[in-house]
Parts: C-alpha cells; structure tokens; sequence
C-alpha cells in the first residue's frame, strides 16, 4: 500500500462510511421514492405519468400551503440577513465582553422549540402581555396575524446565528484594505460598498441559504402553537405534507416533495447566481 494512501486510510475510511450512508438512506430512496410519483397507488401500480404532479399542484391546500410559506420566506428571510448584518456591524465594534454578547445571541438556538412555542403564545395569547401593553384584544393566533408573530419567531431564533456568520465574516476581511481606503479618503459608506459587501458576497450566499433551510423548521413551532389544524393564515407545505402522509396518500406525498425539491434546487441555483453576479458588479464599483 503506497505511503500516502496509508497516512490518508482513517479520513478515507470516514469519508467512504459518510458518503455511503448518505447514499443508502438518502439518496437512494429519494430515488426509489420517484417510482410512487408517477402511479396510481401503490397497490395497482398503475402509470398516470404526470397526473400526481397536476393534481398536487391543483390542491387547494397545496397552493395554500405554497402562497404562505413563500409570503413568509419572503418577508421573513431578507429581514433576517439584513438585521443580522446589522447586528454583526455594531458588535464588531464593540471592544469589552465581545464574546459574551455574541452568545447572548445565540442562547434563542439552544432553547427547546417547545419552551420557545410557549412563550410566545403566552406573550401574544389574547389575554396575553402584548395585548395588556397595548390594550387591544387581538387573536393573534386566530386571525390574520398569525404568520408576523411566527416570523418574530424565526427571526428571534436565527438572527444570532447569521449574525456569528456575519462576524467571522468580517473577521477575515484584512484590515490594511480599510487603512489604505481612508488614506485615499475614502467615506465610510465607500468603504462599506467596495471592501465589506465585496468580501461578505460568499457570506450572504450562506445565510440566504441557512436562512431559506431554517424557514422551514416553524412548522415546529405552528404546530405546537395551533395544533395539527391551523388557521388558514398559518397553513404551510409542511401541512401538506404532514397530512397527505397520515393519509398514506404516498403518491401525492412523494409528489409534493418533489415539486418542491424543484423550487428548491431552483431558489438555491439563483441565490448562486446573484451571488456571482453581485460580487462581479461591487468589484467593478
């Protein structure tokens, strides 16, 4: 056995172990699981080809599920790339107990989804703190302000991890560059243009992408708030998902995933490509 494949035999080892396991409990049923997409049911095993797929896509509840989770990605994941941004700017400044104020961020991280779930109803219950601060009587969980006070959620929970992000970020972003920007008297808002933005590209592809992924983990937080039947306002693909399973409908399950797989690979292949784009046009500013 050469040398180098000896030095080399334990991360090979691991790295044969990972990839084969992802393999065989991943992508191999993912695979396998497409067959279901294109019958009938599972016990005539008829093919219908793409009906499954018209069908799912016609489901009112689908369509339900779609319109809500893409409101909510789209209010809720630029607020938090860009608060987190904002965040991280202003604690890199800070000079004493840096480190202790970055992990008061990210305490929301290691609180339970059901600890979380709990206060926040009782903070936005109807007989709750916010409604005896402000004096209303809102149902919040009842109306049409269901998805804000989930969004305040997400965005309590992920901002101090984007923000750590964002930090080590800047961190690698040398020092000499702002120092020769301000001899040639550059403004700080130049200077945050041309070198932060520029250098932070591969950063904000990365929490746009942890971002979109954590998005979908409220339905935790949904469900334990409304139960497994929510108000319409509240009613994501996750629900879809949920009951069609529950159902044993696999055919229109497996479907699903893979429209959404789709929309996935999609959002991430644009993401991708505005991050190449936008990188390009600042280093051309």
């Amino acid at each position: 056995m050469p040398k180098a494949l000896r030095r080399n035999a334990v991360p090979i080892l691991m790295l044969t172990l990972s990839a084969g396991g992802f393999l065989l409990f991943y992508l191999a049923p993912f695979v396998v699981s497409l067959f279901y997409a294109f019958i009938e049911s599972p016990f005539s095993q008829r093919f219908v080809w793409f009906d499954n797929f018209i069908a799912v896509w016609q489901n009112r509840y689908f369509q339900l599920g779609l319109r809500n989770t893409g409101l909510f990605m789209a209010v809720s994941i630029p607020l938090n790339v860009v608060l987190s941004l904002v965040i991280a700017l202003l604690v890199s400044k800070v000079r004493w107990h840096k480190s202790i104020l970055i992990l008061i961020f990210l305490i929301p991280l290691a609180i339970p989804s059901a600890t979380t779930a709990f206060f926040w109803s009782n903070l936005f219950a109807q007989n709750g703190v916010v409604n005896g601060w402000l004096g209303f009587n809102i149902d919040w969980f009842g109306g049409d302000y269901g998805m804000f006070v989930i969004a305040l959620i997400f965005l309590w929970k992920n901002i101090g991890y984007n923000m750590a992000l964002f930090i080590s970020g800047l961190g690698d972003i040398p020092a000499e560059y702002y120092e020769v920007a301000r001899v040639y008297g550059a403004s700080r808002f130049q200077m945050f243009r041309k070198i932060t933005l520029v250098y932070l590209a591969p950063t904000f592809f990365l929490t746009l992408i942890m971002s979109f992924v954590n998005s979908f983990k409220v339905f935790k937080e949904i469900t334990i708030i409304t139960g497994t039947v929510p108000p319409e306002g509240m009613y994501v693909l996750q629900h879809y998902m949920n009951n069609t399973f529950l159902s044993l409908n696999y055919q229109k399950m497996v479907s699903a995933v893979y429209i959404l797989t789709i929309l996935v690979v999609l959002f991430v292949g644009i993401v991708f490509t505005g991050e190449r784009k936008l990188s390009r046009d600042l280093q051309r500013l």
